[in-house]
């Protein structure tokens, strides 16, 4: 039976609002993303011809407009690769963490907001890189919630794929915090890890599924933080 392998892709540079740490942000890549997801893709076309892999012919994609344009221009890169025409499907569950009715205000803005809230704790310094800190306002998780979805999103959908004497690549198309996350509950990173690793835009992070539920690392790089710890996610 050939093997199962997750390629895990952080969408490209986009029109990010200026200190707003939700990614629920409905806006599209800029040229420096659309460049990169080239780049990305040509990586992994290039990776998949080396290893005499299949590619699923179905890629998974966040809602977020910026995903779904990265999914896309790897779809075209990576059009002869696969016995049929791509398809790319759009899910909720693969979603960056979500922070609630707060979505898309500054940073300030947030801390002020809970500030005025009798019901809210100050938050922790650090509160958007903390792993278990989840914003105390409707409709928000936590880092770890959204890698636990984004988790069982990679499983299911990679369990069903039909038995094939090859072995498969399927594209999921993402958020950085996210699938890091996930790669933890996954057993492929430590806890200590998600502090340490980020990922780089569009370039494949290889990820196999084993039997027994098992996940292994098989290709492609971790970003390393730099030393500094300004960081955000």
């Amino acid at each position: 039976m050939g093997r199962l392998i997750a390629a895990l892709i952080r969408h490209g540079d986009y029109h990010q609002l200026a200190d707003a740490p939700s990614a629920h942000q409905p806006y599209p890549l800029n040229s420096a993303g659309e460049a990169r997801a080239r780049e990305g893709a040509q990586v992994l076309h290039d990776m998949i011809v080396r290893n005499d892999w299949t590619l699923v012919p179905s890629i998974d994609s966040s809602r977020m407009l910026r995903a779904w344009q990265t999914a896309n221009i790897f779809a075209d890169r990576l059009a002869g690769l696969a016995p049929a025409t791509l398809q790319i499907g759009s899910y909720d569950a693969l979603a960056e963490r979500g922070v609630g009715c707060l979505a898309n205000l500054t940073i300030a803005q947030i801390e002020a907001v809970l500030q005025q809230d009798p019901r809210a704790a100050d938050p922790p310094v650090d509160w958007k890189a903390d792993s278990h800190y989840r914003l105390p306002l409707q409709g928000a998780e936590s880092l770890l919630e959204a890698g636990e979805r984004v988790a069982a999103h990679l499983s299911k959908s990679m369990a069903a794929l039909p038995p094939d004497g090859h072995d498969q690549v399927k594209i999921f198309v993402g958020h950085g915090a996210a699938f890091r996350h996930a790669a933890w509950y996954l057993g492929v990173l430590e806890f200590a890890q998600l502090r340490q690793l980020s990922m780089f835009h569009c370039q494949p992070v290889m990820i196999e599924s084993l039997p027994g539920g098992q996940w292994r690392h098989v290709g492609g790089e971790w970003k390393l933080r730099s030393e500094s710890g300004h960081f955000t996610d």
